[in-house]
């Protein structure tokens, strides 16, 4: 008899219009908050106030791509910063050329 393994997801649905901490997000993206502070600081990412910075859907999509490209790439937040202004204007591109 053979033993199987199986391997259970677990993940939570986070929408658009969602406002998350700086502890949420750095959950949710499995980094430390300097990284997110950082990411703050190069303006991959809006959080208001400043102070107690809240976050919405768009910065946790934007946070995790940059959480990816620092585990996978090295790249630091600077970096990641430039990325997702390319990978944005990619698509507004693509986009474009579709419609």
């Amino acid at each position: 008899m053979n033993a199987q393994s199986v391997t259970v997801l677990v993940g939570s649905i986070v929408e658009d219009d969602a406002v998350l901490g700086v502890e949420e997000l750095c959950q949710l993206c499995a980094v430390e908050r300097c990284f997110i502070l950082e990411l703050m600081e190069e303006g991959a990412i809006e959080g208001r106030p400043v102070d107690a910075p809240r976050f919405e859907g768009a910065s946790l999509r934007r946070a995790r791509v940059a959480a990816r490209l620092r585990r996978d790439l090295g790249i630091n937040a600077a970096g990641s910063a430039l990325v997702l202004e390319l990978l944005e204007r990619l698509a507004e591109m693509e986009g474009r050329l579709k419609g």
